[in-house]
């Protein structure tokens, strides 16, 4: 039975995601004592695998003991990315119902590296009832704040009245409308957030600088190494970085970013150096229990086309491709 000081996670994706996760959840157990993280497996595979490799701290959720009738209406009308956000607000939903022993629970994105101890988030967040983070747009991308003031990457609800009267209110939300689309004020999963801190006087905004540091708002920090190798934000330990866009190859590489983002300023090469290192221990574990694993490994030829287009096209053609490509 779990300690009474065990620090619940939970997150979710499917063998195409398999990778990137099992890093994140490698990297919390690294960096959080006393941890339990559930992952909500999307497909067979990911779940076999998983169950394969035995992680103490893992609990293994089976789609369908999540899936509800009302989501399975839903879930033929929406894309595979767009159900997965329906899910975010479900599966803490569910764990709550399930688990009485979980009294505080985070959700995390998968594509998440945690690079130093939790414990200041935890600090910082004290006996909040929510917490949640911002975007922290860099000044050239604020724009993009009307798709939603903060990112479903950490989100952390209580077993009180605000913590749960949020998440299922926010759970209402996405199983009634998540698309990737902006439409009548609302953008997925994430800008249901936008009004929380303003709704319930127990949401906390993480604020730790080393907290959520991610492709659309790198280039506004300064990167270093201490004298024992931490990497460091504006003097700061890095906590997580959100891994937007990296994809893992075919041939073995790695795509980090488009020009979208490195045209203003390089990505900080010493975070992605590190991802990737502890990438291709997760592929080696994975081909260990699971030989010829290739799930998520994307053909370069593709991806390097795709970034092209990125690159060069001519901005109609970019908006008339997002309007006819679902993900």
């Amino acid at each position: 039975m779990p300690s009474s000081n065990t620090r619940y996670f939970c997150t979710l994706f499917d063998s195409g995601y398999l990778i990137k996760g099992l890093s994140m959840l490698r990297s919390v157990h690294r960096h959080c004592d006393n941890v339990r993280i559930f992952v909500l497996c999307m497909d067979g595979e990911a779940q076999r695998i998983l169950e394969k490799l035995q992680l103490p701290y893992v609990t293994c959720i089976p789609l369908a003991d999540v899936e509800t009738d009302e989501l399975l209406k839903v879930k033929p009308d929406r894309g595979v990315a767009e159900y997965c956000w329906t899910l975010s607000p479900c599966l803490p939903w569910y764990l709550l119902q399930t688990y009485p022993q979980i009294d505080f629970i985070t959700y995390l994105d998968a594509d998440l590296l945690f690079y130093s101890s939790l414990q200041p988030l935890f600090e910082e967040i004290a006996d909040a009832s929510i917490a949640i983070i911002e975007h922290r747009f860099s000044p050239r991308l604020q724009d993009r704040i009307v798709n939603g003031r903060f990112c479903v990457e950490w989100v952390s609800f209580r077993r009180d009245d605000q913590g749960m009267s949020c998440l299922s209110r926010w759970r209402e939300q996405c199983i009634e409308w998540c698309y990737y689309r902006l439409e009548e004020g609302r953008m997925g999963d994430q800008k249901y957030l936008d009004p929380w801190p303003e709704l319930y006087s127990g949401c906390h905004i993480i604020m730790h600088p080393g907290a959520g540091i991610a492709p659309w708002n790198y280039s506004q920090y300064q990167f270093a190494c201490d004298s024992e190798g931490n990497i460091m934000v504006d003097g700061t330990p890095l906590l997580f970085y959100h891994f937007h866009q990296f994809q893992l190859l075919d041939d073995g590489s790695f795509d980090r970013l488009s020009t979208f983002y490195t045209a203003e300023r390089p990505e900080p090469g010493q975070v992605y150096e590190r991802y990737e290192a502890d990438l291709k221990l997760r592929i080696a574990e994975v081909r260990a229990v699971a030989p010829g694993f290739k799930g998520g490994f994307k053909r370069i030829g593709k991806v390097r086309g795709r970034r092209w287009v990125q690159r060069f096209a001519p901005r109609w053609l970019k908006d008339l491709a997002r309007k006819v490509i679902r993900y």
